[in-house]
C-alpha cells in the first residue's frame, strides 16, 4: 500500500512540477480584476488561486421570465465583486444530501464561478466545465465539495453554474405552445447559455475557448448527455465526461412536450390546479407568473419527486434540447464526435421493486438460474443487497457501457472506468462498495472538505491520482498523468477499464461483464431509482 501510495504521489508532483515550471517561466501574477461581456468582476486570491464566485451570466429568471429562456444580463458599471457565490437556484434542499448548499436559494440563480491558476502563463490553459446533480430537483454551485481551487492549481480553469430546478427548470402549458413561447426544458437552455458565456469569456480569464471539457455527475452526467446530443450545443465544447449519467431509459421519465395526459403540458396543468389556478391561457400563464417561488417550488426535493405528480421529472422529449434516452440516440447516430469519459460507481443508484429473492430472480424469465449464480453464488445474500446490485447494474453500470461501446465503435476515443474506492472511515458502513456521487470529492480533490479528520493518507492519495487523470483527459483528451498507470481506450472487444480500487488506479478487463451482459440480455422490469 505504502508503494502504491508513492506512486500515486509522485504522479500529483508530476502534474505541480509541469505547472509550476509554466508559471515560472511567465512570474507574472494572473489580474484579480477582468472584464467580462456585461462589465468588469473582481475576484480574490483564495488558496493559491484566483476565485471569481457570482458572476451573472444571464438575466434573473423571475416574473415575466420565469419559464422563459435565459436572457442576457444587464451589464453594470464600475467593478462588480466577484467574492462570495451566488444565489443557489431556488430548491428544497434534500437533508442528508452529501453536497450541502452554502447559500440560500433563489430564482436570482444564474451565476457563473471561474478559479483559475495565480500565475499568468503564455498558452491559453484547458478549461473544464462543471455540471453539478440533484436529480434535476436538488444541487448548485456552491458546495465546498465543487470547490475548483486543486483544479486551478494543476492548471485547469475550472468553471461551474447554476441552472433552474424543478418547476423552475422543467415546464409546459398549453398557452406557451399556442402562442410560440419556448417550454419543457430551460434547465438545459441555462447549461446552453452557460457554455456560450465560457465561448465569449473564458479568453479573459486565462482560458481556451477551444479546449473545454464538460462534466458532470448523476443529472449532471445526464446533462452532459443531452448536451453531446442536442445541436443546440454543438461546437460549445470538445471534450466530454460523464459520471453516473444513466443513459438507459430507465432514470427518466418519457414526457412528451404535448399530446395527451402523459405530456408536459398536461402535467403543467395539473400543477396549476394545484396551486389554485384554473384556465389553460395567457391570463393563467401570467397568474402563474405572479406565484411567489415558494408556491411553485411545491415541496419538491429528492426525497419527494418520486410521488409528486405535478412535476414532469427532469428533461422533456421536444426533438429540441432532448430526445430521449442518450442509448437509443447514440445508437441512431447522433451525438458529437469528441473524446467520452464515462463511468460509474460500484455501488451505484438503483433497486427492484421485487419483494423476494425468488420474485427478483424470476423477474429474469430463462435467465433466472444464471442471475442467480451471477448475483448471489453462495445463496447467503439478503434481498436488499442483491437488489441494490441488480438495480445499479440496470440503471447505470450498464447503461454506461452500453454508451462506451456505442460511441467507441464508431470511431470515438472513449475511456470507461469504475470507481470502487471506499473512504477509509466508510468501509464498515459501505459495504456493499462505493455508493452513488461518492467519486466527487476525489475527482476535485476535495475530501477533506468532505471528510474532515476522517480523511486518510490513503483516501488522500486516491484523491491526487483520480483528480490527476480528469485534468490530463482536459489537457489532451487522453487520461495519461506521469507516474500513473495506463489508462487503455476502451474497445467492446476486450472491455477494458480504469477501477479505482482500494489498491489504487487498476486498468482490467470489466470484473462484471458477466453480469452486464445479462442485464443487456435480459432487463426485466423497470427499477426502482
Amino acid at each position: 500500500m505504502i508503494k502504491i501510495q508513492r506512486l500515486w504521489a509522485h504522479g500529483a508532483l508530476g502534474v505541480f512540477a509541469l505547472v509550476l515550471g509554466t508559471s515560472a517561466a511567465a512570474a507574472k501574477p494572473a489580474p484579480v480584476q477582468v472584464k467580462t461581456q456585461y462589465g468588469w468582476v473582481r475576484g480574490a486570491l483564495e488558496q493559491g488561486v484566483i476565485a471569481f464566485k457570482g458572476i451573472p451570466y444571464a438575466a434573473p429568471p423571475r416574473g415575466a421570465l420565469r419559464w422563459a429562456p435565459p436572457q442576457p444580463a444587464r451589464p453594470w458599471r464600475g467593478v462588480r465583486p466577484a467574492l462570495r457565490f451566488g444565489p443557489d437556484c431556488m430548491q428544497r434542499p434534500t437533508p442528508g444530501d452529501m453536497a450541502p448548499l452554502r447559500t440560500r436559494p433563489s430564482e436570482n440563480c444564474l451565476f457563473v464561478n471561474v478559479w483559475r491558476p495565480r500565475q499568468l502563463v503564455r498558452r491559453a490553459l484547458p478549461v473544464m466545465v462543471w455540471i453539478y446533480g440533484g436529480g434535476f430537483v436538488d444541487g448548485g454551485t456552491s458546495p465546498a465539495v465543487y470547490d475548483g481551487a486543486a483544479f486551478a492549481r494543476d492548471g485547469v480553469v475550472l468553471v461551474s453554474f447554476n441552472y433552474r430546478l424543478g418547476n423552475f427548470g422543467f415546464f409546459a402549458f398549453p398557452a406557451m405552445l399556442r402562442h410560440g413561447q419556448p417550454a419543457g426544458n430551460f434547465a438545459l437552455l441555462d447549461q446552453i447559455a452557460a457554455l456560450k458565456w465560457v465561448q465569449r469569456n473564458i479568453a479573459a480569464f486565462g482560458g481556451n475557448p477551444h479546449n473545454v471539457t464538460i462534466f458532470g455527475e448523476s443529472a449532471g452526467g445526464m446533462s452532459v448527455n443531452a448536451l453531446l446530443i442536442t445541436p443546440l450545443a454543438r461546437g460549445l465544447f470538445q471534450k466530454a465526461i460523464i459520471e453516473s449519467g444513466g443513459g438507459g431509459g430507465v432514470l427518466l421519465p418519457r414526457h412528451p412536450l404535448a399530446g395527451g395526459a402523459h405530456s408536459a403540458e398536461a402535467i403543467g396543468v395539473r400543477l396549476a390546479r394545484q396551486l389554485g389556478i384554473r384556465g389553460q391561457g395567457l391570463r393563467a400563464l401570467a397568474a402563474l407568473r405572479a406565484l411567489p417561488a415558494s408556491r411553485v417550488l411545491n415541496g419538491l426535493n429528492m426525497a419527494t419527486e418520486s410521488e409528486e405528480k405535478t412535476f414532469v421529472g427532469g428533461p422533456v422529449i421536444d426533438d429540441r434540447t432532448y430526445f430521449g434516452p442518450a442509448v437509443e440516440a447514440y445508437a441512431k447516430g447522433m451525438g458529437a464526435r469528441v473524446p467520452v469519459m464515462i463511468g460509474t460507481n460500484s455501488a451505484d443508484l438503483g433497486a427492484m421493486p421485487e419483494t423476494s429473492l425468488r420474485a427478483l430472480f424470476a423477474s429474469f424469465g430463462p435467465y433466472a438460474a444464471e442471475a442467480r449464480a451471477l448475483f448471489d453464488p453462495g445463496g447467503r445474500r439478503t434481498l436488499a443487497q442483491v437488489s441494490a446490485e441488480i438495480g445499479g447494474a440496470r440503471c447505470m453500470l450498464e447503461p454506461a457501457r452500453a454508451i462506451a461501446r456505442i460511441l467507441s465503435g464508431r470511431g470515438q476515443p472513449v475511456y470507461e472506468y469504475r470507481f470502487s474506492y471506499v473512504a477509509t472511515s466508510m468501509r464498515k458502513i459501505w459495504t456493499l462498495g462505493a455508493p452513488h456521487a461518492s467519486e466527487i470529492p476525489y475527482v476535485f480533490d476535495t475530501v477533506r472538505a468532505h471528510y474532515g479528520a476522517r480523511t486518510s493518507a490513503a483516501d488522500a492519495a486516491m484523491a491526487r491520482a483520480m483528480h490527476s487523470y480528469w485534468v490530463a483527459f482536459a489537457r489532451t483528451g487522453r487520461p495519461d498523468p506521469a507516474g500513473e498507470p495506463a489508462w487503455p481506450r476502451f474497445h467492446a472487444r476486450s472491455d477494458r477499464l480504469m477501477n479505482f480500487t482500494a489498491q489504487g488506479p487498476v486498468a482490467e478487463p470489466d470484473p462484471w461483464r458477466q453480469r452486464l451482459d445479462l442485464v443487456l440480455r435480459e432487463r426485466g422490469p423497470a427499477p426502482i431509482p
